[in-house]
């Protein structure tokens, strides 16, 4: 069992029947009687978001959770496949568990998938990626008094809004928890 005041951003805890990961926690402790403590959280199997308010010293299950190393390998158009890089077995992921990750994901990249029962939940990304630029809209000369963007396309065929300096055939690093554009690589 879980202590409700230790559940943190990105702890997992299973609450009846179903398995939670936190994605905002407060804090508020009155002047007078029990502090609440307030998550949002986003239940693992249908990806739905919840609120929930827990009186301090309540308990939740904590949730028994494998994580695997893995390289990415190839899509199928419906599920993505991984390499484990201790069994060498290949899972296919579908393609509603990787979610928006499928735009940073190139062949050969390491991630971390999380498995609960041996069944795949969720994908850890590196922090951020580098990918090349594929296409870009053309920039407007002089226009660079202010912090003016561009949209542009990646290999991935993700698309990122970047500063107008940046054209096709550079490589730019991009933020996988944002989706923004970092710098020039």
């Amino acid at each position: 069992m879980i202590d409700v005041n230790d559940l943190r951003k990105g702890v997992t805890f299973e609450l009846d029947g179903n398995l939670f990961k936190v994605v905002e926690y407060s804090h508020h402790k009155p002047g007078r009687g029990n502090a609440t403590i307030k998550i949002k959280a986003r239940n693992l199997r249908t990806g739905s978001n919840i609120e929930k308010t827990f009186i301090s010293g309540s308990q939740v299950q904590e949730a028994r959770l494998d994580f695997h190393t893995v390289q990415y390998l190839y899509n199928d158009g419906d599920n993505y496949y991984f390499m484990d890089q201790e069994t060498f077995d290949q899972p296919g992921i579908p393609k509603d568990i990787i979610g928006e990750s499928a735009g940073f994901l190139q062949e050969g990249m390491e991630c971390k998938l999380t498995f609960y029962e041996g069944k795949p939940l969720d994908i850890e990304m590196p922090t951020s990626v580098d990918l090349k630029v594929v296409y870009a809209e053309v920039a407007v000369r002089g226009d660079t008094a202010t912090g003016v963007t561009k949209k542009v396309k990646v290999e991935t065929g993700f698309e990122v809004q970047c500063p107008n300096f940046v054209k096709v055939g550079d490589t730019i690093r991009v933020d996988t928890r944002t989706g923004e554009y970092l710098t020039r690589a």
